[in-house]
């Protein structure tokens, strides 16, 4: 349990503003700041779509690349803005929608150092996930905070059901390697994990195939054991979604931290204990 912070600094009015502009939805600057923000981040991914046709690019390379700046230029004063604001900033940097921001804005610095990153830029459509907040659309961020409480919960389970199956494709692999011959395309065991792995999760590009009986009766062993497999994720998921708590969540967020997802109840945030 996180104990209230209460020996908070006074904030400057001038960060105080700032911040319900950036961070929050519930006041008319800041939702009409959002949608600009949204409508500024689908414009500068078809800008980078554009500029993937090779005929568009021929024709209008300069100006989509002049808009591509522009844009990079816009999103990044607004991530300085956004670390100004609030008063914790490294837990904004490190947060989800604090990588989202900064990933939005490496690539087309990157481009200058590696040709062809600019592409990446499409990642800034993670960015496009504010409009759940925007809309008020509040159902959706409790769903969310559901389906990350139990990806936090079962974290463990996966991890040991994710060690359990690579051993498991290492062994077969092995055994493959054994029984077929190089001519089959098993020239490695490398290779022959990599036939292990597409055969388990019976997505069979058919690539390397067994030729001999005992490789071909292999094969359908894992392919009958991929299906128990696969089910095991799943049922670990349900579970723990069915004991995450469903809880009213708040668009509010945390002005040390900006953090969301808070009850709709809450004095202090519940990361860093920061008053609300």
């Amino acid at each position: 349990m996180i104990t209230p912070n209460r020996t908070n600094k006074p904030r400057h009015p001038w960060r105080k503003t700032l911040h319900e502009v950036i961070f929050e939805a519930d006041t008319p600057a800041g939702k009409w700041f959002d949608v600009i923000l949204i409508f500024s981040i689908l414009c500068s991914v078809a800008v980078v779509m554009l500029e993937s046709i090779a005929s568009v690019r021929h024709a209008h390379g300069e100006l989509l690349r002049g808009l591509e700046w522009i844009f990079t230029v816009l999103f990044s004063i607004e991530y300085l803005l956004r670390i100004v604001c609030v008063g914790k900033p490294v837990r904004y940097m490190k947060s989800f929608f604090g990588l989202a921001d900064l990933a939005a804005i490496l690539p087309t610095y990157l481009s200058q150092v590696v040709p062809g990153s600019q592409f990446m830029i499409v990642i800034r459509l993670l960015r496009v996930l504010r409009i759940f907040r925007v809309l008020k659309l509040v159902q959706y961020l409790a769903e969310a905070s559901i389906l990350i409480q139990a990806l936090r919960a079962s974290r463990r389970k996966i991890t040991v059901f994710l060690f359990t199956v690579l051993t498991l494709v290492v062994i077969l692999g092995s055994l493959i390697y054994i029984i077929e011959d190089e001519s089959a395309g098993f020239t490695s065991i490398p290779r022959s994990i990599y036939w292990a792995i597409v055969t388990l999760t019976t997505v069979g590009y058919g690539d390397i195939s067994p030729q001999t009986a005992s490789g071909q009766a292999l094969a359908a062993l894992i392919m009958i054991l991929g299906f128990s497999i696969i089910a095991v994720p799943t049922g670990i998921m349900s579970l723990e979604i069915a004991r995450a708590a469903d809880r009213p969540i708040s668009t509010h967020a945390c002005p040390e931290c900006s953090a969301e997802g808070h009850d709709t109840d809450a004095t202090h945030c519940k990361y860093c204990g920061a008053k609300l």
